[in-house]
């Protein structure tokens, strides 16, 4: 790569072609109700004191200023038929940011933070730890409780659309 817009347009490919699970990272309390879609979401621990995942959010999100303030998350992973609340809490609809929990069926958890309802699995986190890394900031949460639906089918998205999990068969 010879310079630093070619070597960002070579990343962001690469990085489409990796198909990933998608989630709404919800917060309520002092710092306000707040919502956004994510992509980088992943575990850290089942082990430990507690599970903990981490989370990926734009430092100028307003989601991330209220998790940070809150000191607490629901990392919501979406359902294959949840694309609109993907949509919805990207910023890809005309709704303002207040009124998108108007919009969808949700209630509080147990440390009351957003449960989105219809989601495949509900982790609802106590914010950890929190660390600005250039354009980001990476969210550690200790996982308080863990709701799953009767539905594991989870929505993905890789190269630039979204995408749902078919069984391969065959040998390899």
């Amino acid at each position: 790569m010879s310079n630093a817009a070619e070597l960002r347009t070579a990343f962001m490919e690469g990085m489409s072609r990796a198909a990933t699970f998608v989630a709404v990272a919800t917060t309520d309390g002092e710092g306000g109700r707040a919502g956004v879609t994510v992509s980088s979401l992943t575990s850290v621990s089942a082990d430990g004191e507690m599970p903990s995942l981490l989370l990926c959010i734009h430092h100028q999100s307003p989601a991330a200023s209220s998790i940070l303030k809150n000191r607490a998350f629901c990392a919501n992973l979406l359902a294959e038929d949840q694309q609109d609340h993907a949509n919805l809490f990207a910023g890809r609809s005309t709704t303002d940011r207040a009124e998108r929990f108007d919009r969808i069926a949700w209630e509080a958890g147990g440390i009351g933070q957003p449960i989105l309802s219809g989601a495949t699995a509900a982790f609802e986190c106590r914010l950890a730890t929190a660390l600005l890394w250039e354009t980001h900031h990476i969210l550690v949460g200790r996982v308080a409780s863990v709701r799953l639906s009767e539905n594991p089918s989870a929505l993905l998205y890789g190269q630039r659309a979204y995408r749902r999990a078919i069984h391969l068969t065959g040998d390899s």
